[in-house]
């Protein structure tokens, strides 16, 4: 397991300080472009409403980023236990920093059960081990991309289509990507729930960008999370491969929408995400 993704796993140990209440730490780096990292929080989130349920998998989250957060002081986590059921468990879930919200999460937990079945096949793409990880890529270019270069990549990334972020030509509504944590993981199907999550929330918002000339991080343009959703069809063993195929299918009135499917190695259809980041223009 490499040092950043034992970070990981550490910041998402929460501390419980009492009876559905739990207290996560940040990484506070001290770095431009910085502020919690809203697949930080979701995780962490998502581990808190995991830690109330017994017998049950994960299989939705929905949730809404409400304020930045500050990296530099830990984040209380208030689980409300919403229902109970034979087959069903509910939480909610509100992430606490100086007595204001800054994220919401509601979280679905499900016993498998026998039941219909299909899904969509996997694009056709080259395999991960054919291609540039991120610190490969972005190398080239230090100078202007030392910012995501310095900071922990606990997630393995190898770009099927080129990053958004180097290009100003449009490269269209489609982004694909290879996916796995750096190192293995003990076999806990909360944390792989929780570092997906985690891995979610790298590129999602970054596609909304690919049809376009403007990109994330450029001056006076304005790009954030605004909410997250997640339906695990089945647990992903996200220290193996994923596929992370992406596509935008609409941006406006400084909004945009993308969605994510991850496939594994054999073509599973493990986990759909859909997300709204704001896209805003300032200039």
């Amino acid at each position: 397991m490499s040092q950043d993704l034992e970070q990981l796993v550490s910041l998402l140990n929460l501390e419980s300080i009492e009876t559905n209440i739990f207290r996560g730490q940040q990484p506070n780096m001290d770095m431009p472009h910085q502020r919690s990292f809203g697949g930080l929080v979701a995780g962490q989130a998502l581990m808190a409403a995991g830690r109330t349920v017994e017998d049950r998998l994960v299989h939705s989250l929905h949730s809404y980023f409400l304020l930045p957060g500050d990296t530099t002081i830990p984040i209380l986590y208030e689980v409300d236990r919403i229902r109970d059921g034979r087959s069903f468990a509910t939480r909610r879930v509100v992430a606490i920093q100086n007595g204001r919200a800054i994220f919401s999460l509601e979280a679905s937990f499900h016993k498998p059960e026998r039941g219909l079945e299909h899904a969509t096949a996997a694009p056709l793409v080259a395999t991960p081990e054919s291609l540039p990880n991120l610190v490969e890529v972005l190398e080239a270019q230090r100078e202007e991309f030392g910012w995501v270069l310095d900071r922990p990549h606990p997630i393995e990334q190898r770009f099927v289509t080129p990053p958004t972020m180097l290009t100003r030509e449009p490269q269209g509504a489609v982004q694909q990507i290879w996916i796995k944590a750096d190192g293995e993981l003990a076999n806990d199907p909360l944390l792989h729930a929780c570092i997906t999550t985690f891995a979610s929330d790298m590129s999602l918002v970054e596609t909304i960008f690919g049809p376009h000339e403007e990109q994330a991080s450029d001056q006076g343009v304005m790009a954030a999370s605004l909410d997250h959703c997640m339906w695990f069809h089945d647990v992903p063993k996200i220290d193996e491969w994923m596929l992370y195929a992406m596509d935008t299918p609409i941006a406006h009135h400084g909004r945009g929408l993308a969605r994510g499917f991850l496939f594994d190695t054999s073509g599973e259809l493990r986990v759909t995400m859909v997300q709204e980041g704001l896209s805003r223009l300032t200039d």
